[in-house]
């Protein structure tokens, strides 16, 4: 398909992630406070949607504590700072298999939990995005395994719609894009779609250009997405994204570096995509504007 800039773009910001980051930058946050505070900054840098996990304080290992979570809404919206709020539903759902003679049982790392506790947190805080990542997949390590099997998409799903919570869908691969699909088509999510496409993802889709609009073609034209690598690659997909007519991911979850040798913040991040997206010709949008274009409710700040 040709290409067609997109003139009016958001950025995202992934503020922390769930990687084991915690040690390679002192600037990866960690307490409910650290991760509200650079989500703040990011959004005050441009950042329309800060798209946050959250972590043990003590030990910066990835937490699905809904107090954590709770705090983190809560300092985000007290805040004097606008921005869209996008909690992950990605943990949970982690298998560690005991190596290639005795799978079974799982050992240390595993996480699994019903679609019901997956989405415990996006029903208490009712952020206006929350993340589906639409498939199963071989993650990085070995014998790591994320797993989300058609049943669990399905009703972690149609809890998000009930919700009023708008999933930003994940899609690792093309196959994810096509069950995305299929989720739609079935009623499980709404027709306007919204999806992230997560590329450079050991072990999911490379992100050389060829698989890259591989994927940009395999989304209907009437769903908004966004799009991000990892590392060094960073920023070029910035300008790949807006050029196919797309949003932009930036942050720590992805990428920790500003230049060679150079740690970032994430606010630096965001700075440095709007500077691309502008030299690019087009616009940096706010969340005003990105709730107007996605249908999403502002909430108020948690009640006490």
């Amino acid at each position: 398909m040709p290409l067609a800039m997109n003139r009016e773009v958001f950025i995202t910001c992934a503020v922390t992630g769930s990687g084991g980051t915690q040690g390679r930058s002192p600037h990866v946050p960690r307490s409910p406070k650290q991760i509200a505070d650079s989500a703040i900054a990011a959004a005050k840098a441009g950042a329309a949607i800060v798209h946050c996990h959250v972590r043990d304080p003590e030990t910066g290992a990835p937490s699905r504590d809904l107090a954590y979570y709770r705090e983190v809404t809560e300092r985000i919206r007290d805040s004097d700072t606008d921005v869209v709020l996008n909690l992950t539903a990605g943990m949970g759902g982690d298998i560690v298999f005991g190596g290639t003679e005795t799978p079974l049982p799982p050992v240390a790392g595993t996480d699994m939990v019903g679609a019901t506790e997956r989405v415990a947190h996006v029903a208490e805080c009712l952020p206006e995005i929350c993340t589906l990542d639409c498939g199963t997949m071989n993650f990085a390590e070995a014998d790591y395994v994320m797993t989300n099997t058609p049943g669990m998409l399905q009703a972690m799903g149609r809890m998000m719609t009930e919700l009023g919570v708008k999933p930003e869908i994940e899609a690792f691969d093309t196959g994810h894009l096509w069950y995305a699909k299929q989720l739609v088509a079935d009623g499980v999510l709404e027709s306007d779609a919204l999806v992230q496409l997560c590329m450079g993802v050991p072990w999911g889709a490379p992100d050389d250009l060829n698989t890259f609009m591989a994927m940009v073609n395999n989304v209907p034209q009437d769903w908004t997405f966004s799009a991000f690598s990892l590392g060094r690659n960073q920023m070029a997909y910035v300008a790949a994204a807006v050029l196919a007519g797309g949003n932009v991911r930036v942050g720590l979850e992805d990428n920790l570096w500003l230049d060679k040798g150079v740690l970032a913040e994430n606010w630096q991040l965001v700075e440095r995509a709007g500077t691309i997206i502008e030299n690019m010709g087009a616009r940096v949008i706010g969340p005003a504007e990105v709730r107007e274009k996605l249908r999403l409710t502002k909430r108020a700040p948690v009640s006490k």
